[in-house]
């Protein structure tokens, strides 16, 4: 009586396990189309809605006025850890936040309870949308310093120049399009 399988036995199993994940695969991607297909509109209004929030951010970097830090109980509770550890900040976020993304995806392998990848994330934006609604009201109104590095008086990033034309307002991070945008001293 052998204990162990032989070679044969073992590519049987892992064949048959491997077909069961594909299947599986197979069947939680067709499921995700049908419901990406009925929910589609809720998701675009969540991404069109985080670029109105981008665009709300950098329309108050324009009237944004340098001010001393505002010290509150969180400063003195948890202080800031400084511009040579500012990395540990965005570490901590990134992690957090690739985890989060990654659990979305879980399904596709896990039999767990079900949960769909498509629905989180109508869930997840329409969150951040009232959550973000809230903040434009929020730094519009106050008009508060802001605490990051690049706020401070004496930054130059502290206040943003006017846009020279609407693309220039309209277009949020470093993209750059020469043919639409005509460089300065032109």
């Amino acid at each position: 009586m052998a204990l162990v399988g032989t070679d044969k036995d073992m590519s049987f199993y892992i064949g048959r396990e491997a077909s069961k994940l594909w299947k599986r695969f197979c069947a939680e991607i067709t499921t995700e189309i049908n419901l990406l297909a009925d929910n589609w509109k809720y998701l675009l209004g969540g991404f069109i809605c985080q670029y109105i929030h981008g665009l709300a951010a950098r329309g108050v970097h324009y009237f944004h006025r340098p001010g001393p830090i505002l010290q509150d109980v969180g400063f003195y509770l948890l202080p800031e850890l400084g511009q040579d550890r500012a990395y540990i900040s965005e570490t901590v976020f990134t992690t957090i936040f690739l985890s989060f993304i990654m659990w979305t995806f879980h399904p596709f392998i896990f039999k767990t309870k079900k949960i769909y990848t498509v629905l989180i994330w109508c869930r997840v934006l329409a969150f951040l949308v009232g959550c973000q609604f809230l903040r434009i009201i929020t730094f519009y109104s106050t008009q508060l310093p802001g605490p990051n590095y690049h706020c401070r008086e004496g930054s130059k990033l502290a206040t943003l120049p006017p846009p020279d034309n609407i693309l220039q307002a309209l277009l949020i991070g470093k993209l750059h399009f020469p043919l639409l945008i005509a460089p300065p001293g032109i």
